[in-house]
């Protein structure tokens, strides 16, 4: 089973969701998305096993969000898509992929509904 963690290592809740899964004898692909950024595949792999949309996944308190004023609900998913593989900070996190399921690490104990 091949299991896969989107994770910042300066984020606590990205550690936390780690440390669970390691608690679980799972030793994940650890992929660190800031220094190994998603494509366009992979990120639209997440979404779509997440059911989100681009906008629902996008770090909305990030200085950059308010930077590119991605609030501006005329952008289409396709602008937000871009903006999150060109500044992979604003994509929520963590994220864990299992049994071709994706969850959220918020709370980190929800991602054992997927394993």
């Amino acid at each position: 089973m091949s299991i896969k963690i989107y994770h910042n290592p300066r984020c606590s809740k990205s550690r936390q969701t780690l440390k669970i899964l390691e608690e679980q004898g799972i030793q994940p692909d650890i992929i660190d998305y800031l220094k190994n950024k998603p494509n366009k595949e992979e990120l639209e792999t997440v979404l779509t096993l997440l059911g989100m949309s681009p906008r629902d996944l996008m770090r909305k308190g990030e200085t950059i969000y308010k930077e590119l004023n991605l609030k501006d609900n005329t952008l289409s998913d396709e602008q937000l898509l871009n903006a999150m593989l060109e500044n992979p900070i604003l994509i929520e996190r963590p994220i864990v992929l299992a049994n071709g399921k994706a969850a959220i690490g918020r709370p980190p104990e929800s991602v054992l509904g997927i394993l």
